[in-house]
């Protein structure tokens, strides 16, 4: 076919001429403060058949949900936005191995939190 120009073969999801879209970064809400920030900056703790255990891997099967390393984000979800996130009632057990986590984490600190306000997207900081 002469005249007719081939279109280039490009991978999935990539358009001639474009440039590289942005890679995306999971998004997590901290149940303590409810501020949004990336996924990696959390902790973990997940629900699990045994109990509730801290996920600093991010990777054990089970219901999770994510705190800032804040106490005052600890203090604020153990208070029952936890178990609310996790679905279940935490037992003393529960309670008393996330405490002793809380106590090894440090003070809050002075540096400003930054993310999105869960309700209008707006970029926010504790600030």
């Amino acid at each position: 076919m002469a005249g007719k120009l081939a279109t280039p073969v490009l991978p999935k999801g990539r358009v001639a001429g474009s440039a590289r879209k942005a890679k995306h970064v999971p998004q997590r809400t901290c149940v303590g403060c409810r501020t949004v920030l990336a996924k990696r900056t959390l902790i973990r703790v997940v629900r699990r058949s045994d109990g509730v255990a801290v996920d600093l891997s991010g990777k054990l099967a089970g219901r999770g949900a994510y705190i800032h390393n804040r106490k005052s984000c600890w203090e604020r979800a153990l208070k029952g936005g936890l178990a609310n996130a996790l679905k279940t009632a935490l037992t003393t057990e529960d309670r008393q191995r996330l405490e002793e986590f809380m106590s090894s984490l440090p003070e809050d600190s002075a540096e400003p939190l930054t993310g999105k306000d869960p309700q209008t997207g707006a970029e926010v900081s504790n600030a």
